[in-house]
């Protein structure tokens, strides 16, 4: 479809004029309601500095399709509203007005993100001033003619809002469908996985030489948290990253993000672990393992191993261990909140071929992992790319041509 057939069909030979939004629609601005005032359950939304409700009000003072723009908080959030809902004071809304759709407006306003979003002041509490809003120029189709105006802006956004619904729609079958096939091939490869795995770190005695862990490291131990209370606001809030068990559960082989931070004190008080850290939880989410990707600190309910490189790596050793993970979790079961000890790892005698084939092993297992992480990520892109072609078809239809090119209102 090109832009200049379709639009030039849609205007039908009518004038577009380029006008200040603060010249057609004068923005309103909410009014603070107090904690006390809000429901759980109620009425109408409160919108404050977020998309999400704040809570509930009994009462509205934004009629039901209102666009409205949060300046302060998630400043530069544009928003449209099917019902009526409350606006609090760091949200402004565009009430009805003769000259332009509120619908389209949105639409519009969608187009000039950026351009909103560039001007907000970084600040403690990011703000917006809505008169970057109001000096935005938006095109109106014959605007002497308000009732001819008001219908094609009518037409672009019942097209806009059917595309989004069709999109919606999509989104929504595209994830349930993708999401039980991506489960089920993922499920699939998981298996085939642990078979080679287990499979690949099989040995018979004598084949290979068993030791302990403390045998092929360089460190090897638990974590250090020793300041008490361990939440003391003090020990967080530097720049040295904290890794906890959590993290480690989530991370995909290689931990490369992080919740939480040491300050200098912090740090004093624990161990710094270098980047190739295996870590290794015994507490809470037993027998995670993942490698870190940048120095950090972590606590006692973690274990550390830096590999010998003379011996071993930290990638064999991940392998390993998480082929005997089921078993490991067995050793933790029967307490109040699952754990296992550092004993349990002192003792355990593992399989450790030569370099080489240490290295072909991760190798194999390394491609297996990969293709994994490239299923898990196929629903998100799939999903991104849908709303791309939104996008595409919002600015093609908000597309006009400039003043000089418009013809004359009827």
């Amino acid at each position: 479809m090109s832009s200049g057939n379709f639009l030039d069909k849609l205007l039908d030979g009518v004038a577009v004029e380029w006008i200040e939004v603060g010249e057609l629609i004068s923005p309103q601005r909410g009014r603070r309601l107090v904690k006390s005032q809000l429901e759980e359950v109620g009425s109408y939304a409160v919108y404050q500095n977020s998309m999400k409700p704040l809570g509930y009000y009994h009462k509205s003072n934004a009629q039901a399709g209102a666009t409205f723009v949060i300046v302060a908080g998630a400043a530069g959030e544009i928003g449209f509203s099917d019902v009526a809902f409350w606006a609090a004071d760091d949200v402004y809304f565009f009430p009805e007005a003769n000259a332009v759709n509120n619908k389209y407006l949105y639409h519009f306003l969608l187009t000039k993100q950026h351009e909103i979003s560039s001007q907000v002041r970084r600040t403690s509490v990011p703000r917006l001033s809505i008169a970057a809003v109001e000096k935005l120029k938006i095109p109106i189709p014959c605007p002497e003619n308000p009732k001819k105006s008001l219908e094609i802006q009518a037409e672009i956004v019942r097209i806009l809002d059917t595309f989004t619904e069709l999109t919606t729609e999509l989104t929504t079958e595209l994830t349930t469908e993708l999401t039980t096939e991506l489960t089920t091939e993922l499920n699939l490869r998981k298996k085939q996985y642990n078979h080679y795995r287990d499979q690949l770190l099989s040995f018979e005695n004598g084949e290979v030489e068993w030791k302990t862990l403390g045998e092929v490291a360089l460190d090897f131990g638990r974590g250090k948290s020793k300041h008490r209370p361990r939440n003391d606001e003090k020990l967080y809030g530097g720049d040295i990253p904290f890794i906890q068990t959590g993290d480690i559960r989530n991370a995909a082989h290689v931990i490369t993000q992080y919740s939480q931070t040491y300050s200098e004190l912090g740090l004093i008080q624990s161990k710094l672990w270098p980047k190739g850290t295996l870590c290794v939880t015994i507490a809470a989410n037993i027998a995670e393992t993942s490698i870190l990707g940048f120095d950090a600190c972590f606590p006692d309910s973690v274990i550390g191993f830096i590999a010998n490189p003379e011996k071993t790596s930290s990638g064999y050793v991940e392998y390993l261990l998480s082929s005997l993970k089921t078993k490991l979790e067995e050793k933790g079961q029967g307490s109040a909140q699952s754990n296992i000890n550092l004993g349990t790892f002192e003792n355990l005698k593992l399989p450790f071929p030569s370099l080489a084939e240490q290295a072909r092993i991760v190798a194999i297992l390394d491609k297996f992992d990969a293709l994994t992480t490239s299923l898990t990520e196929g629903l998100p892109c799939e999903i991104e790319l849908r709303q791309k072609q939104y996008d595409y078809y919002r600015d093609l239809l908000l597309r006009f041509p400039k003043p000089t090119q418009a013809g004359e209102c009827p």
